[in-house]
C-alpha cells in the first residue's frame, strides 16, 4: 500500500531538511563563502533532488514551487548549518555530520522517489532508476557548485546504496507489503550500506590494474 500524503511529505521535508544542512555545511568545509552563499548552497542542495525527481515522475510544476514549506525547510537548514559551523569546525568534528547527513538524504530520497514511481505505474527498472538519480541529485549539484567531481563518480559505495535502497522499496511495494516500518527499513538498509562503506573505505570496482587516485 502507498503511504498516505502526509508520510510522503514528512519524508521529503526530512530529506529536503538534511541535504540542505549537508550543502550548507559542505560549503563552509570547501569554500570561504558568506551567509548568502552558505545557505544558497544548502538551499540548492536540499532541493535539488526533489526537484529532479518530480521532473522525472513529470509532477510540475515541482513540488518546491507550489509549497513554500520546501523553501522554509531548505532556508531552515541552511541557517542552522551556518550557526553551527563554526562550533563544529572548532570542534574538529565538521566531517562527521557531513557524511551523516549526505547518507540520511541519500536513504530517504531513495525510499521516496522509488515509492512515487511505483504509484505512477513505473516498471521495477524505471522505479529504480529515479530513486537512484534522485537520491545521487542533490549531492551531485552540492559538488559541481564547489567545482568537485561528484561523490556519485567517484569509487565510493554511493550510487550503489541507493540502488539497493529503492529496489527494496519497489519489491515491498510490488509484493503488497508496504508500511512506515518496512519503508524505513528500507532507508535503514541503504543508509548502512553508505556508511558501512565510509567507514571501512570501500569502493565501487574500478577498472583492472587502475590505481585509485584521491
Amino acid at each position: 500500500m502507498i503511504p498516505e500524503p502526509p508520510l510522503l511529505l514528512v519524508l521529503d521535508l526530512l530529506g529536503t531538511f538534511v541535504f540542505a544542512v549537508n550543502g550548507a555545511l559542505t560549503a563552509v568545509r570547501a569554500t570561504r563563502l558568506d551567509i548568502v552563499g552558505i545557505v544558497t548552497l544548502g538551499m540548492i542542495t536540499g532541493l535539488g533532488g526533489g526537484v529532479i525527481r518530480d521532473i522525472l515522475l513529470g509532477a510540475l510544476p515541482p513540488a518546491t514551487f507550489i509549497d513554500g514549506r520546501f523553501l522554509l525547510t531548505a532556508a531552515a537548514g541552511g541557517l542552522l548549518a551556518f550557526a553551527l559551523s563554526g562550533r563544529l569546525e572548532r570542534l574538529g568534528r565538521l566531517d562527521q555530520p557531513i557524511v551523516v547527513l549526505d547518507a540520511v538524504g541519500l536513504s530517504v530520497f531513495a525510499v521516496l522517489a522509488a515509492a512515487k514511481g511505483v504509484a505512477l505505474d513505473f516498471g521495477w527498472s524505471q522505479a529504480i532508476i529515479v530513486g537512484v538519480i534522485t537520491a545521487c541529485g542533490g549531492g551531485t549539484i552540492r559538488d559541481l557548485l564547489i567545482l568537485r567531481i561528484p561523490t556519485v563518480l567517484r569509487s565510493e559505495l554511493y550510487a550503489i546504496p541507493a540502488m539497493v535502497g529503492a529496489a527494496i522499496t519497489v519489491a515491498i511495494l510490488r509484493g503488497g507489503v508496504y508500511s512506515v516500518g518496512t519503508a524505513l527499513g528500507a532507508a535503514a538498509v541503504c543508509f548502512a550500506i553508505r556508511m558501512i562503506g565510509v567507514h571501512y573505505d570501500l569502493n565501487a570496482p574500478e577498472p583492472p590494474g587502475a590505481h585509485r587516485r584521491d
